[in-house]
């Protein structure tokens, strides 16, 4: 069983990199510019999960901040302190703290802020914090099979990949997608791929 409420906690994890705090309402005004300028963030996105447009943003917020009130998610924003910038947000969701898991995702980055290392350095502190302080046995990762990009990169981490949902959930943009299905465990965690994820911050 989980050893921590992260919803009582509330935690701010924090490197010399980057900072995650909890996301609020108004950071929307923060968000926005992404969401009007960058939309193609968003091309994988499942139903209710994109944020391209001023009225999906707006329900992106308030679903998120009301399963954060019904112990369901605890989603944050992300502030590269490097550039001074925030730059994108990501979440834990799917919280079972009677189980000790819960899924992390819903994560997107602007698109300055990809490929620069900075999603390895926000890795590192969501699973220090979920396996270290919270106490989750396993972190659950989804992408859409079509999403290389980010498959390869929760491989990179150390993630293993356990198979594929077919025809899982529908898509933004229409039909629906494949999800494949990664995870971490706690005894992997320990037992190299904390020491594999350091590796590879800079």
């Amino acid at each position: 069983m989980a050893s921590l409420d992260i919803f009582q906690h509330q935690p701010i994890l924090e490197d010399e990199r980057v900072l995650l705090r909890p996301i609020q309402e108004s950071d929307y005004a923060i968000l926005l510019p992404f969401s009007l300028r960058e939309p193609e963030i968003w091309k994988y996105a499942i139903t209710n999960s994109t944020v391209a447009g001023e009225e999906n943003l707006k329900q992106y917020l308030t679903n998120t901040l009301t399963n954060r009130i019904d112990k369901k998610e605890y989603p944050f924003i992300i502030l590269d302190k490097q550039a001074n910038r925030y730059a994108g947000s990501t979440r834990f969701y799917d919280i079972q703290q009677t189980n000790s898991t819960a899924q992390l995702g819903y994560t997107w980055y602007g698109n300055e802020f990809q490929r620069t290392g900075l999603n390895r350095h926000c890795k590192l502190l969501l699973l220090s914090f979920a396996f270290e302080e919270w106490g989750l046995e396993r972190v659950q990762f989804q992408a859409d099979v079509n999403n290389t990009r980010s498959i390869a990169a929760m491989k990179a981490i150390g993630c293993v990949e356990e198979g594929v949902l077919r025809s899982h959930v529908p898509l933004a943009g229409g039909g629906r997608r494949d999800t494949i299905v990664l995870s971490i465990l706690k005894n992997e965690w320990y037992g190299g791929v904390k020491k594999l994820l350091q590796g590879k911050i800079y």
